[in-house]
């Protein structure tokens, strides 16, 4: 409490101020009970007799009253601006923090399941709308930073998760550019240094989940990063041919069509937490990402699909707006939703796919590296029993990627209209459409 009174916390003189305006409101209370009742007296009888006696009239007691009862209020709330101002953002305004906070812990549970760089984006568009947000990393990347880390320090690929902890991030931008910057010099050239301080919390605390957690408290994160296992596994694809190629980053540079993807060892576990998330979700998006390394590996860790097919969420899967190349090449929407349904079963009820035309430069500049505009075939996806929404939803820039304000908004859209009236809505072309009865 001394505390409160020390110099330079401007909060006494408002204080004070309240008092004041507290004291001359209770003064102007006990001359209006007087006046009313002359014949009862208290211990301000003879000052407040004089006064009454003398003006005849409650003029006098109230203008005390209205004078208190301003004074206080103003003193009140000048105390409150000057204590939230020093811990809310600068600029903004106090009624909309607390209005976007509650917004948004009212928000839908979310479980986003996926990696690279398509789950940061949607997580940047999400967390605007809820903070209950869960994200299950996959655990399978082996290129650059990560798989040197991972085999320097036999520890799990951090990359991934780092992206998701600062896309999730409240903090200043400065922290962002800070956990993404990447050496480019020295022995630590290539490295980032979001993944060096996730290697040395590892350390710390002894364990890859327990430095996903503190690493999340220290960033002030919304919601939570799950790594999809605590298990050192590795992708690997079985191509058309026949032949096995090991490791996320390899297998596009194989040059060969894939059968089938799966994790080796296949007897890898996912976290408890991240099975209590999907079972609690209102709903499980997957994607967006490339398929067979990023979304792929999140699904295949066991206990995984079974859980999501038993959930009760909505479950919604993002295709991509362009192929990959070694992955997905020539692959429509509709060949990516087989693909999933292949290797973890039905568990997809929802399908956003991009209609919007990519610029003819941009066209150009990917296919030199073999990537080629997602084919929309819409009807081709509702005979898989998938019930398909389309959009223009494309960023404007140099690289082709979603826009994540309009993809939040459209999945906020859809996980609403879907638990306000699973049976009875339909989304087409972006706006809620009642279900027609059959025959009309």
């Amino acid at each position: 409490m001394i505390k409160w009174l020390c110099l330079g916390m401007f909060f006494k003189r408002w204080l004070f101020l309240a008092l004041l305006g507290c004291g001359l409101l209770l003064t102007g209370v006990a001359l209006v009970v007087y006046y009313y009742t002359p014949d009862t007296g208290f211990f301000l009888e003879k000052s407040i007799n004089n006064m009454t006696v003398q003006s005849g009239t409650l003029l006098p007691s109230m203008v005390i009253m209205v004078a208190g009862a301003a004074l206080m209020v103003y003193g009140l709330c000048k105390a409150m601006y000057s204590v939230i101002g020093a811990v809310t953002p600068s600029g903004d305004k106090l009624v909309d923090v607390i209005y976007h906070r509650r917004r948004r812990e009212k928000g839908p549970q979310v479980v986003v399941i996926g990696g690279g760089t398509g789950t940061p984006v949607l997580l940047r568009g999400l967390k605007q709308y809820t903070d209950n947000l869960t994200a299950i990393v996959t655990m399978a990347d082996d290129g650059g930073s990560s798989g040197r880390l991972r085999d320097d320090l036999d520890m799990l690929p951090p990359g991934d998760i780092r992206n998701c902890l600062v896309a999730l991030s409240d903090r200043e931008p400065l922290t962002e550019e800070l956990m993404q910057y990447r050496f480019a010099a020295g022995e630590l050239k290539g490295h980032s240094l979001g993944n060096l301080v996730l290697a040395a919390m590892c350390d710390i605390t002894g364990g890859f989940d327990q430095a996903v957690r503190r690493l999340s408290r220290m960033l002030a994160v919304r919601g939570q990063v799950i790594p999809a296992t605590l298990a050192n596994v590795r992708l690997c694809a079985e191509m058309e041919d026949g032949s096995v190629v090991c490791g996320q980053s390899k297998i596009p540079q194989s040059g060969k069509k894939i059968r089938r993807v799966f994790l080796e060892p296949c007897n890898c576990y996912p976290i408890e937490s991240a099975l209590q998330a999907i079972g609690e979700a209102d709903a499980i998006i997957m994607g967006p990402g490339s398929l067979y390394s990023s979304v792929m590996p999140g699904l295949m860790v066991q206990g995984i699909s079974e859980a999501i097919a038993r959930a009760r969420a909505v479950k919604i899967y993002i295709c991509n707006v362009m192929t990959q190349p070694g992955e997905t090449d020539g692959y429509s929407a509709s060949q990516h939703l087989q693909a999933i349904f292949k290797h973890a079963g039905a568990i997809v009820d929802y399908a956003i796919v991009n209609t919007e035309t990519v610029p003819t430069q941009l066209v150009d500049w990917y296919r030199k590296d073999g990537a080629t505009p997602v084919v929309a075939d819409l009807e081709a996806i509702d005979d898989l029993g998938v019930t398909p929404i389309s959009g223009e939803l494309l960023q404007e820039g140099g690289v082709v990627r979603h826009h994540p304000d309009r993809l939040a908004h459209l999945l906020i859209r859809l996980i609403n209209g879907y638990h306000r009236q699973p049976e009875q809505v339909v989304y087409i072309n972006n706006y809620l459409q009642p279900k027609q009865a059959a025959g009309e």
